[in-house]
């Protein structure tokens, strides 16, 4: 049976309630096939059993629920059932799960964790800020994975005295930080003045990468394994 939710936290916990002793169960949220005949369940989401389910599942793994944050940011379009799987093995072992590599679902929720642990570590090294008029510093950028707000305590402990906003372009919403406060909004498309100096300071870049460069030894797979492509449209160096 395919249950449907809302896409929340809570709403996952409230269909994994419903779910959990239906062994064909399927958990999503996004859009998906259904064979001719069949009928989803839609579960509504009830905060107080989410809440029970929570503190139960941390009382089993204190860890669980921050699992359950980082597949539920995966982009991969079966994360949800990965959740789902991986906690209910978790609730029927009765304690932490994440080290059994033999069981296909914790396999499969751990390398799923790690491609969104790659890649936030991966943006605290191609973030590229800008200087606007203003003195804020803004950076767009297009993650793969639900990760805006994961990068905001790098970038904080970087630069605790200036206001930043970190764009996540393809969901349309930003972490912004203002210097004291950090808070998410949704951000269609961002008008932005850049400063004199950091139109100054992006020609250097530029003239720097152009001269350290040399034509006849590029390396350009080398260079992509570094540096996937994807990543390339707002680098500075690549414009």
């Amino acid at each position: 049976m395919i249950y449907l939710f809302d896409g929340s936290t809570y709403g996952f916990l409230t269909a994994f309630l419903a779910a959990f002793h239906d062994e064909n169960a399927l958990l999503v949220s996004k859009t998906t096939q259904l064979y001719i005949g069949e009928t989803p369940i839609t579960v509504r989401t009830d905060e107080t059993r989410a809440q029970k389910a929570a503190a139960r599942l941390t009382k089993l793994d204190k860890k669980a629920l921050h699992d359950l944050d980082i597949l539920l940011r995966c982009q991969e379009s079966d994360n949800e059932q990965v959740a789902f799987l991986y906690l209910r093995f978790l609730a029927k072992t009765g304690g932490p799960v994440r080290n059994r590599f033999a069981q296909p679902c914790v396999f499969q929720a751990v390398t799923y964790m790690k491609k969104v642990a790659l890649e936030i570590h991966r943006f605290h090294g191609f973030i590229r800020f800008m200087e606007t008029e203003s003195g804020a510093l803004y950076a767009p950028f297009s993650p793969d994975n639900d990760i805006c707000d994961l990068l905001v305590p790098h970038f904080r402990s970087r630069f605790p005295k200036f206001p930043f906003v970190l764009h996540d372009v393809g969901r349309k919403k930003a972490a912004v930080y203002d210097g004291a406060n950090v808070f998410i909004a949704p951000l269609d498309q961002a008008s932005v003045v850049i400063s004199g100096d950091e139109l100054t300071l992006q020609t250097l870049w530029k003239e720097y990468y152009r001269a350290v460069n040399i034509p006849a030894r590029e390396r350009l797979q080398q260079m992509r394994g570094y540096m996937p492509v994807r990543y390339w449209k707002y680098l500075t160096e690549k414009l």
